[in-house]
């Protein structure tokens, strides 16, 4: 895939050069820690005085990684930042100009990158969630070392690939956007599990499709795709079906329990926003045979 030397996204939130300190609150753990320090020869009056001023106190972290420090990030990982840019801002161009074209305005999302956990306003995930998508903040969330899980783990190699995942992610803002997403939360307190499983796989397929759509048109505006890079970013749609992820774990697959779709499911819509780019056949909700 051709992605170095164009335009990166400036809505991305880099935090993988953040400390994660651990915070201590007040209360009893405060007035707890205090009394270690003094029995250990220290001033716990200090201590009391920056957890009352801060809020809390980090506690087992070097100075230099506490709050204003920064950990260095290896060229393997400024790379893959700044790739995660570029595909974030052909996704910009794409549904800036199709959202243009039916009359509307779109409201680009955030990246948030991060290394190994992340607080979101959907609650606190960390990298074996794999990349997801926030609607209550509209930030999509990505530790980029999925890529490497993407190529060694899960046999989907190449940038391509890369670029589906994070173009899957921005589907589900457009389906945010669109007011899908609403849409499933009213449903959800109504179903039960295997009927809402049944819609969240409709709603998967269909950010697969949308994924597929905006690489299409990524690739008509700026000729970004190269030989092999299709069959790369197909592969990665197939290895991520919960069929395939079932059996890879040493289960059975149970279709009742799918909430994001088969290999082949999400291989058929991937491909058919991939070759057409009509946003008009994404229609999963309706969809007989999915």
């Amino acid at each position: 895939m051709r992605w170095q030397g164009r335009r990166e996204s400036e809505n991305v939130e880099d935090r993988r050069r953040s400390a994660a300190p651990v915070a201590v609150g007040g209360g009893i753990g405060v007035i707890l820690i205090a009394i270690v320090i003094a029995l250990l020869g220290g001033d716990p009056q200090q201590f009391l005085q920056q957890a009352n001023q801060g809020g809390g106190v980090q506690v087992g972290v070097p100075a230099d990684q506490r709050v204003g420090g920064e950990k260095e990030l290896s060229q393997a990982e400024e790379l893959r930042g700044q790739f995660a840019k570029v595909v974030l801002a052909d996704t910009e161009d794409v549904w800036n100009r199709i959202f243009a074209q039916q009359g509307r305005k779109y409201r680009e999302p955030t990246l948030v990158l991060f290394s190994g956990k992340v607080e979101s306003a959907c609650g606190m995930a960390d990298s074996a969630t794999g990349p997801f998508y926030c609607p209550a903040d509209s930030k999509l969330y990505l530790d980029t070392t999925f890529f490497v899980q993407l190529d060694e783990q899960l046999g989907a190699p190449g940038d391509l690939a890369c670029a589906y995942v994070i173009a899957h992610e921005v589907g589900h803002h457009i389906q945010n956007l669109l007011g899908t997403t609403d849409q499933m939360d009213k449903a959800r307190r109504t179903l039960s599990q295997v009927e809402y499983n049944d819609l969240s796989v409709r709603l998967e397929l269909q950010a697969d499709f949308l994924a597929g759509v905006c690489l299409h048109h990524a690739d008509r505006m700026k000729d970004i795709i190269e030989p092999g890079d299709i069959e790369d970013a197909l592969r990665a749609a197939a290895s991520i079906g919960d069929d395939t992820l079932q059996k890879r774990s040493g289960r059975v697959a149970r279709p009742e329990s799918f909430t994001h779709g088969s290999s082949e499911q999400r291989l058929k819509w991937f491909r058919l926003g991939l070759e057409t780019g009509d946003v008009t056949k994404g229609d999963t909700f309706s969809a007989r045979n999915l």
